[in-house]
């Protein structure tokens, strides 16, 4: 009888740690493309508040669908332009409640957004919940979509 409870006792252990393992290295997988996609987020982030065309236009794909709360869509370059003139300029901007959704090669991201604005010279405020939609080029993550609405 002691036989058979010892044998059991280590066929339980075996399973535990064999289950502990695949399921270690599937949750890795996943945090891995998480972490890079909220490191895409935050390089948005930081070149929207530092007006850094350069790098908006490395991150986001020719194809960017980027809509405002008002319902104006704009496409990549008047995005650009809009940070780059200055119509649109963030005086702060932080991201709050994030979650990440990755489904194969599409990121999808949820966040309330908070900003002090200074869009034309005037000063304002924002506090929005946005979608973004990333694609997985090669080992990049690119923008493709960005929907706000208002909280």
């Amino acid at each position: 009888m002691n036989k058979i409870i010892k044998r059991n006792k280590a066929l339980f252990y075996a399973l535990l740690v064999l289950t502990c393992c695949f399921t270690a290295g599937r949750v890795s997988a996943q945090t891995t493309d998480e972490k890079k996609v909220a490191e895409a987020v935050e390089t948005l982030r930081a070149a929207m508040v530092k007006a850094d065309t350069v790098t908006l236009k490395n991150i986001i794909d020719p194809d960017l669908s980027y809509g405002h709360s008002s319902g104006k869509i704009q496409t990549k370059a008047e995005f650009v332009s809009s940070i780059a003139t200055g119509a649109s300029v963030f005086v702060t901007l932080d991201f709050t409640e994030q979650t990440i959704k990755i489904i194969g090669n599409t990121a999808i991201v949820r966040h309330i957004l908070t900003a002090k604005t200074n869009d034309g010279g005037k000063p304002g405020a924002v506090h929005l919940s946005i979608l973004l939609i990333w694609q997985k080029e090669h080992s990049q993550w690119k923008l493709i979509a960005r929907q706000a609405v208002k909280v």
